[in-house]
């Protein structure tokens, strides 16, 4: 059975870099401890490897199909769904009273990220309705909690979001499904949404969409859109369920994460689609941004997961594959050497792992602020929440992008073989692609950093994210092997602040377009800044303990997070000074290209 993560570095960021044990001092998680934690991680890498692992490349040759207007999925789905259900998994950051675990998010999305690197496609059925059922719990009110969530929890019923319409895309203000009142406690909804994932199949009983719809006689643009409960199947009344005039229009032939459905929905074909207000009317995306943050991290982790998977496949590649000689080795009589000897492998390992694990550290970051926002209060409370808007679109791009870049290094160690179905690269390569799509695309997640995070409440989370980083680098100095390294992340700091300030007083000014024409640059300077900072948190904390007497194997770990910092630091952290020089040009010249000087 191949290796697909790193039960060591799990265990490494989560206690010895990120202090995880320390969330037990509140109350909503002091019902546990590591030996819980760990417990839980052990659960989640034998679910891994022998529930989820075995069936990833079948899940990818042999895809959900419409047959006789039901979507048909691989048998592993129904089976895994009620084990997420029966085992807690789905419930887990639910409180007590709901049935759910009260474990911190950091624990549950280490597991999300094991699920994700055994099998992408079937890691994202409990993890969508873990998403929905939080919002209905957040905002719905006690009858629609009572309907919908136990099901939801117990895996018998699968949640979606249901946003994207054929016409407005990642523009969410133009979404057009109307929801029209009536006096028995319901709306009929009409209207249609594309690329909804899991959002019809046989694995369930039932499929409850979180659907975006306007109000009739709404305000235009985002201030008039409500959130609505539209089940597949409503409840009678009787205690039994009946079809909601909720039809699937067909599925999606995708490039990669096969295993999972993705289709168009038409709702009201008969009149008789009924969804349930949750909340207040017109208040329906800012409740959604609630699940779309939570679904956000967990597209990171999934990015972060399927790198790791192709990290290790590669990594056993290059162990066993003889091929060339050392470049000073001249006799052509000598035998060829693994190829994991020659320096150009080792880099690409050394770039695929600077992405996995320095992206994961920050994806669990992100979760421990969400834990932090979760169980403080006031100002405390408000801290935590401002680095969590700030980073969530960070942590969702970075694994995203450069984890594309990762597997793609993967399938390069392969060679030939790396481009062919007999290694699983190739598949690994296909279902990472979706990440910089879904749950916003990189350009939208751009415009929402610089456009609007690092600006909101006169930069307030900026500032924050400022002195973590500062915070980081000042107790880096201390050390003398890391000190060159802190100096080099703090000068990055420097000019992101200054690139910052001058992209705030053009859109102060009014000059919009200019002002966020190069977003997604930003967004790039801000990942790349962002993964150095954990990676100078890891590196200070394999420094520590080696300060100590260790067995040879943690020496060996802790060196191998040295030697990966390093790596980043002379490798991708001098990224920033082109990306910097490119972004204080701030010329608009994208702006000012006409469409007719285009060729075809």
């Amino acid at each position: 059975m191949r290796k697909f993560v790193s039960e060591r570095n799990l265990r490494f960021l989560l206690y010895e870099v990120l202090d995880t044990e320390s969330l037990t001092q509140y109350e909503y998680f002091q019902e546990h401890n590591r030996e819980t934690f760990d417990m839980v991680l052990e659960t989640a890498l034998k679910m891994g490897r022998d529930m989820l692992l075995p069936h990833l490349e079948e899940m990818d040759r042999i895809p959900p199909a419409m047959v006789n207007g039901q979507v048909k999925v691989h048998p592993i789905v129904k089976t895994y769904m009620r084990e997420c259900g029966e085992g807690g998994w789905i419930a887990a950051n639910a409180p007590f009273e709901l049935g759910g675990q009260q474990l911190p998010t950091i624990v549950t999305n280490s597991c999300l990220f094991i699920f994700s690197a055994a099998n992408y496609s079937a890691s994202v059925y409990p993890m969508l309705t873990t998403g929905a059922a939080h919002l209905i719990e957040a905002f719905g009110n006690p009858e629609l909690i009572e309907t919908f969530v136990p099901k939801m929890f117990a895996g018998q019923w699968q949640g979606t979001m249901a946003l994207t319409e054929p016409q407005a895309g990642s523009s969410l203000a133009e979404i057009t499904t109307q929801a029209e009142p009536t006096d028995a406690g319901y709306y009929r909804i009409r209207g249609q949404k594309i690329f909804i994932s899991a959002s019809d199949h046989d694995g369930v009983e039932n499929i409850v969409h979180l659907m975006l719809a306007r109000i009739q006689g709404a305000p235009p643009g985002v201030r008039g859109i409500s959130l609505f409960v539209v089940p597949k199947l409503r409840p009678d009344g009787q205690g039994g369920l009946t079809p909601n005039d909720v039809n699937v229009a067909g599925l999606y032939h995708k490039l990669g994460y096969r295993g999972a459905p993705i289709a168009q929905l038409s709702m009201g074909e008969n009149d008789d689609c009924r969804g349930y207000l949750v909340g207040e009317p017109h208040k329906g995306l800012s409740y959604m941004f609630q699940m779309m943050n939570e679904a956000r991290i967990g597209v990171g982790v999934g990015a972060a997961g399927i790198a790791s998977a192709a990290y290790y496949a590669a990594l056993q590649y290059t162990r066993e594959r003889q091929q060339g000689r050392k470049l000073t080795e001249t006799d052509p009589a000598k035998p060829a050497v693994l190829i994991i000897e020659h320096p150009d492998v080792k880099r690409m390992l050394l770039f695929q792992r600077s992405v996995v694990d320095g992206g994961l550290s920050l994806l669990l970051q992100c979760s421990k602020y969400a834990d932090l926002a979760r169980v403080t209060q006031g100002e405390e409370r408000e801290k935590y929440a401002l680095l969590l808007d700030v980073l969530v679109p960070v942590a969702k791009t970075y694994p995203s992008e450069m984890g594309i870049l990762a597997v793609s290094q993967a399938l390069q160690c392969l060679g030939g073989y790396g481009y062919c179905d007999e290694f699983p690269v190739e598949q690994f390569f296909r279902d990472a692609r979706i990440h910089p799509i879904h749950e916003g695309t990189t350009g939208i997640h751009g415009l929402d950093l610089l456009g609007r995070k690092v600006v909101m409440k006169n930069g307030a989370g900026f500032r924050l994210f400022v002195a973590e980083v500062q915070k980081a680098t000042q107790a880096a100095m201390g050390y003398p092997n890391l000190r060159n390294y802190a100096e080099r992340l703090e000068a990055a700091l420097n000019s992101l602040q200054e690139v910052t300030s001058v992209l705030a007083q053009m859109g102060q000014q009014r000059d919009t377009e200019v002002f966020l024409a190069d977003a997604t640059l930003y967004l790039e300077l801000f990942g790349i800044i962002s993964v150095g900072w954990q990676w100078l948190l890891q590196a200070m904390a394999a420094t520590i303990k080696l300060e100590g007497p260790l067995p040879e194997q943690d020496v060996q770990f802790y060196e191998g997070k040295i030697f990966t910092s390093k790596y980043f630091f002379h490798y991708e952290l001098p990224k920033t000074e082109g990306l910097v020089k490119r972004l204080l040009e701030a010329d608009g010249l994208t702006v000012r290209m006409n469409d007719s000087l285009f060729w075809d």
